[in-house]
């Protein structure tokens, strides 16, 4: 490691290096090309270390520069190779200051005969040295020096060094992890692939109870007791198999408590499995701590669940079943509800003291089986009598609860009554814990709550007693919130039923069927109507609505809205007309409502005449409407449906009617849509509200699908069967909302019940229709109408041809009446005035009013038409 370098310096101050020996072997920075790079393993404890080698000859010059010593100094390998490796060891003076000029040579050879000495003398030297980095600093390493011979017998000197600073926090490491390993509270242990422990600590030793030299060496199924050792067994072998570590598992204690388990997998740098470490703590406080917030988590639970499941109910009878189900067996394993008599049908509540003869009933039962003692013990619907001097007849009349908490209790007290066979029931379902808990509402006791344990579950404590009492204090006045909601509910169903209709006309070509179902499970009285309006000509108006909202107030609302739709269909207005009239009523329609109101409405008419429906919708259901045959759109009405055929191979088509939805009355500032198109004979239109297809959780494209498949599955020969099938297929877990449903079969008047004719604006039309009236009364054998209707004619066509310019049409519909129309371009509607005696013209409409029984005028898309109906003579 001597010698001075008799190299030449470059021109950036570095010596050029003299070139190896022949024999020396390839090192870093010779010419020449390079073999790739052996690769190497990532995350080893030498990337930690950062373990350099550096060969030489015997007379210390660089054989072979690794690439770490050139990244730990910044010397190159074609800058050093072929160097004395002296001229890097730095002398007792401290390394330059920071900013001081870079060295610009390699620094001459120092003092290096000891080490050189040493290794000569007995092939290895190990120690510290100082060696200086080429931009001037110190840095100081740990070396180890040892000599070879090569097959020739030739020496070389190969060189390990590390820099101090890496194996000083390496050391420390080390040293830190000991102690806390031998004084850690916890349980610690290191297990090598095989699964036997090869260390453990003092704490984990003592939690076993197993000493440590009986510990080491074997699994931890010789170890542990055996309730934990197979599961601990699984975990340690899942750990190692997957790398997935384990934390915080609990298990029981080798005699009590509990434990808390964690897993690692120990790897080394180069991802090696060296085994698994396990930590070990005692949980026992915690776990008492956590079954103690448990059991008052469960309480809690208790609590909401039954104040959630109630919370929406407003029948007596569905509250007490509820309550009794939701008990068992997440309380009780049998649990009964008894009530007053009076208390289901919104009766008052007792104000006389409870006695003997006072009727109780249970309408509320839950067991955890079922059997011929249970049906003895529990009984829906069954009368219960009570004895005064019984636990049930203290609690009645004190109001404050009783606890039984022995089978021999239970058989000596009177529970109910002497000799109660529901007594020895509940003695042979081995019962052998009781309460007893009043259902009190504003100081009154409505009936009783009653729930009993059996078999090996713990008896109730006094904390079990006061859960009872809130949980019947809760039901209670659930309980009376559906007895006061039954009265106001039926009230409101009073109300509704009087303003529904109670019967319905049947207009010619049209047979009808309809129901009226009040929402379910003590749901108010909705806002939920029909009606069917006649109009002229035999045409008739069909409605369904339903106004958003329960009580007395939709109910009044609803008949507020069906005046209007009424009032205005009898100014024969188009439906969309009509539901945008009866929209700007707007608040006039709310009454004194606050808030206002809203309420959805499909509105069709049909004319049997021309086979011709007109829809309108604002925000309801769309109309299905079932037409025999398939395939193929009829009339181009653009519906489309479900498929089905009858016994006999009929096949129809349940269809939805493809018009505009629109938005609900009393919104406000929109317009609406109709459409309108051909029917088939003998189809069937069905209009229904919400209710009839609405379920809970369900998309309501699921319920319009049901319902077309069940309209499409049986044929609707009968409209009332057909009504009903829908009520029993479809209202099954539906909302509890009110439906309305009419069931209309289109037809067709009779053959030769119509004419039509379309003339000219000239001078002849007058003659030509009042001919052809003539005629057509003859042939229906209506004599008795001609001169009447042939003057009303002639003077609705005079009128056309005096103020429009375009064809004048006269149609005659012979229905339940005789209707007359006389139609032309002209938009506006002709208008009644007073003639004087002088006046030439101005009578006609005076006239047609007089006349007639009724007339009236309507828009149409091509102009207007005027229309007045005759009373049929009566028959002989």
């Amino acid at each position: 490691m001597t010698g001075s370098d008799d190299s030449t310096q470059d021109r950036e101050g570095t010596q050029e290096p003299a070139r190896p020996g022949a024999g020396a072997p390839r090192a870093r920075g010779l010419a020449g090309p390079q073999p790739p790079p052996a690769p190497t393993t990532a995350g080893s404890l030498l990337d930690t270390l950062r373990l350099a080698v550096i060969m030489l000859d015997t007379s210390g010059r660089v054989l072979l520069w690794s690439p770490l010593a050139e990244e730990m100094l910044g010397w190159a390998g074609e800058h050093i190779v072929g160097r004395r490796v002296g001229t890097l060891l730095a002398t007792g003076a401290p390394p330059p200051a920071r900013g001081a000029r870079r060295l610009a040579a390699v620094p001459a050879p120092g003092p290096a005969e000891r080490i050189l000495e040493e290794l000569l003398r007995s092939g290895s030297w190990d120690g510290v040295l100082w060696l200086r980095h080429r931009d001037g600093h110190r840095v100081q390493v740990e070396a180890r020096a040892s000599m070879l011979v090569d097959g020739d017998g030739r020496h070389f000197v190969l060189a390990s060094v590390a820099e101090s600073s890496r194996i000083r926090t390496l050391e420390h490491d080390l040293a830190a992890l000991d102690p806390l390993f031998d004084s850690s509270p916890l349980g610690v242990a290191i297990f090598d692939t095989d699964l036997r422990y090869i260390r453990i600590n003092d704490a984990l030793t003592r939690m076993n109870g197993v000493p440590r030299e009986q510990t080491l060496g074997r699994r931890v199924e010789e170890v542990v007791h055996k309730d934990a050792a197979e599961e601990l067994a699984t975990l340690q072998r899942h750990v190692l198999a997957t790398g997935r570590a384990v934390i915080d598992v609990v298990i029981p204690g080798p005699a009590s408590g509990w434990r808390s388990v964690s897993y690692h997998r120990l790897e080394d740098r180069a991802g090696r499995v060296l085994g698994i470490s396990c930590t070990v703590m005692d949980v026992t406080e915690r776990q008492h701590s956590a079954a103690k917030i448990e059991r008052a988590r469960r309480r809690l639970a208790l609590l909401n669940d039954v104040g959630s499941r109630l919370a929406d109910l407003l029948d007596v009878r569905r509250i007490a079943e509820q309550l009794a189900q939701t008990l068992v067996p997440r309380f009780s394993d049998y649990s009964g509800v008894i009530l007053h008599a009076n208390v289901p049908d919104g009766g008052e509540l007792p104000g006389a003291p409870y006695g003997d003869a006072t009727q109780m009933r249970q309408l509320g039962i839950g067991a955890i089986k079922e059997g011929p003692l249970v049906d003895r013990m529990l009984g829906l619907g069954k009368v219960i009598q009570v004895d005064r001097a019984s636990i049930f007849g203290a609690v009645l009349h004190t109001g404050r609860p009783a606890l039984v908490q022995s089978p021999r209790e239970l058989r000596e007290t009177i529970t109910t009554y002497p000799g109660d066979p529901k007594v020895q029931a509940a003695v042979d379902l081995g019962i052998h814990s009781l309460i007893v808990a009043p259902l009190r509402a504003r100081g009154i006791v409505l009936g009783l709550l009653v729930v009993s344990r059996a078999g090996g579950r713990e008896p109730f404590d006094a904390e079990d007693l006061a859960l009872a009492m809130e949980l019947a204090d809760r039901s209670a006045a659930a309980l009376d919130n559906a007895r006061l909601y039954i009265r106001e509910r039926e009230g409101a169903l009073m109300l509704q039923r009087s303003l529904l209709p109670q019967s319905v006309p049947e207009p010619p070509g049209v047979e009808l069927a309809f129901r009226y179902v009040p929402g379910s499970s003590g749901a108010a009285a909705g806002g939920d109507w029909f009606d069917v309006i006649p109009l002229a000509g035999g045409r008739v108006a069909l409605v369904v609505g339903d106004v958003i909202g329960h009580g007395l107030r939709a109910a009044a609302t609803m008949g507020r809205l069906r005046t209007a739709v009424r009032t205005l269909a009898a100014m024969e207005m188009a439906p969309e007309e009509l539901l945008r009239r009866v929209d700007d009523l707007g608040d006039d329609l709310a009454g004194d409502t606050a808030e206002g109101w809203t309420a959805t409405c499909v509105y069709a008419v049909y004319d049997p005449s021309t086979r011709r429906l007109t829809v309108a919708r604002a925000g309801h259901p769309p109309p299905v409407l079932v037409v025999p045959g398939t395939g193929g759109s009829h009339g181009g009405s653009g519906v489309s449906g479900v498929s089905g055929a009858d016994g006999a191979g009929r096949a129809y088509e349940a269809r939805l009617t493809d018009t505009p939805a629109g938005v609900p009355l009393g919104v406000g500032g929109v317009e609406f849509e109709s459409v309108e198109f051909d029917v088939p004979d003998q189809a069937v239109l069905v209009l229904y509200t919400d209710g009839l297809i609405e379920a809970r959780d369900e998309d309501i494209d699921v319920g319009l699908d049901r319902l077309r498949a069940v309209l499409a599955r049986r044929p609707p020969h009968s409209l009332e069967a057909t009504c009903d099938d829908l009520l029993a297929t479809l209202a099954h877990g539906r909302e509890p909302d009110d439906v309305a449903l009419l069931v209309a079969r289109l037809g067709g008047l009779p053959e030769g019940s119509t004419a039509a004719w379309t003339f000219a604006a000239e001078p002849s039309a007058v003659r030509q229709a009042r001919r052809l009236v003539r005629d057509t009364l003859t042939r229906w054998e209506l004599r008795e109408l001609t001169d009447v209707t042939a003057l009303l004619v002639s003077e609705l066509v005079t009128n056309s041809l005096r103020y429009a310019h375009g064809p004048i049409g006269v149609r005659m519909v012979r229905g339940t009446s005789l209707l007359v129309e006389v139609s032309d371009p002209l938009p506006d509607p002709p208008r009644e005035r007073s003639a004087g005696a002088e006046d030439e013209g101005g009578r006609g409409l005076q006239l047609v009013a007089r006349a007639s029984r009724r007339w009236g005028t309507r828009h149409g898309p091509l102009g207007k038409t005027v229309w007045f109906e005759l009373a049929l003579p009566v028959p002989a």
